[in-house]
């Protein structure tokens, strides 16, 4: 037996110590890592050579990996057999997709939630291009980024100008918030899993405050807050060659309209509008793209933010002003990144950056109510 073989078993002599006498606990990631790759056991197994039967003994501990099984199984995951079966005090927060969509070669972001680190798929966000936390590829996860999952914020929302508050957050924390285009009940949905931080939910009226709060309670129940980050004017975007002068007369025209996805605050007021009439069946993911829609000429009018429809130079018309808050558990209110969020908020500066914005408002900005 040569020396790394004999090193190698003395780890696993003291793997089985550790266990006989209870007294430091002596690390097993074969299921962390089996997972963390998408394998059944029975791939693991083929993998390293050793039945199936054998790995789910040593995923459950009722077996003693040994040497020769040791050195396959770190081969198999292209590890050490110190970072496989480690002395450790602690096994380290487990590692998972927080929702499905990974594919190989797969860039992705992660972030520490509770004892969790999730891994979230790369996918177009408010400020573009990210700088990505690794890769999955060949069935491998490789770290390449330096912002720990400690220092990363997850929010979901629907807000065109979230990559406002991103970059102001960033500068004044040191934090990084990620930003996942949701619709508000997605948004509640993820919140609801635990696989986000914060949701952004404007399902009310501005003169129906509690209307976020009722939101919140049929979705997650209670032991959520709800800041307030502002309000904002929502309406309809006109094309160019629409003529109509009010929402009646828009309402009473013969146009072509671009819906949202159900769950959405657009949508939401876009029914009341509608009444009884059928729905669009164009749809837009988001505010962007029923403003894009409208300015390409393949609708004639769709309900979203100001902001976007004069960013895309249309003619807006106003509905209703709504007021907008981020959600996020009671529980989570001492986390250093949510702390940092509130503080961003209440800031003088992202306030000013918010009232210079078309149709919001930071009135109220900072204002935390509980949902219980």
């Amino acid at each position: 037996m040569n020396a790394s073989s004999k090193l190698v078993g003395a780890m696993i002599l003291a793997y089985t110590d550790t266990i006989m006498a209870n007294h430091r606990k002596m690390q097993n990631r074969v299921k962390v890592l089996r997972q963390e790759r998408g394998w059944a056991q029975a791939q693991l197994a083929e993998r390293a050579a050793i039945s199936r039967a054998a790995v789910s003994a040593i995923e459950m501990h009722r077996l003693t990996p040994s040497v020769e099984a040791a050195l396959a199984l770190a081969g198999a995951f292209d590890c050490s057999v110190e970072e496989l079966f480690g002395l450790s005090t602690s096994s380290g927060p487990a590692r998972a997709w927080a929702w499905s969509g990974a594919m190989e070669p797969c860039r992705y972001w992660h972030a520490r939630l509770g004892d969790r680190t999730l891994l979230y798929p790369v996918e177009a966000t408010p400020l573009g291009v990210s700088e990505h936390d690794g890769v999955f590829r060949d069935g491998r996860l490789v770290t390449k980024g330096h912002i720990t999952p400690e220092e990363t914020l997850i929010m979901a929302c629907c807000d065109p100008a979230a990559s406002l508050l991103a970059r102001e957050y960033s500068r004044s924390s040191g934090f990084r918030l990620l930003v996942f285009p949701r619709s508000s009940q997605e948004a509640l949905t993820l919140l609801g899993r635990g696989v986000i931080h914060v949701a952004g939910v404007h399902l009310s009226t501005a003169d129906y405050g509690s209307g976020n709060a009722n939101s919140v309670k049929a979705r997650l129940s209670g032991g959520f807050n709800l800041l307030r980050a502002g309000r904002w004017q929502e309406g309809l975007a006109l094309g160019p060659g629409v003529s109509v002068r009010s929402v009646r007369s828009a309402l009473r025209a013969d146009l072509r309209w671009v819906g949202r996805e159900s769950g959405s605050a657009a949508r939401q007021c876009l029914d009341e509008l509608l009444a009884n009439r059928p729905a669009p069946r164009r749809l837009a993911r988001d505010h962007r793209g029923v403003a894009e829609a409208v300015r390409c000429g393949w609708a004639d009018i769709g309900v979203c933010l100001q902001l976007v429809s004069e960013e895309a130079g249309l003619r807006f018309l106003d509905v209703r002003e709504e007021a907008y808050d981020l959600c996020y558990a009671a529980s989570a209110e001492a986390d250093p990144r949510i702390r940092a969020l509130l503080r961003v908020i209440r800031s003088a500066a992202y306030r000013a950056l918010l009232d210079d914005l078309p149709g919001y408002e930071s009135s109220g900005a900072g204002e935390v109510v509980s949902v219980n």
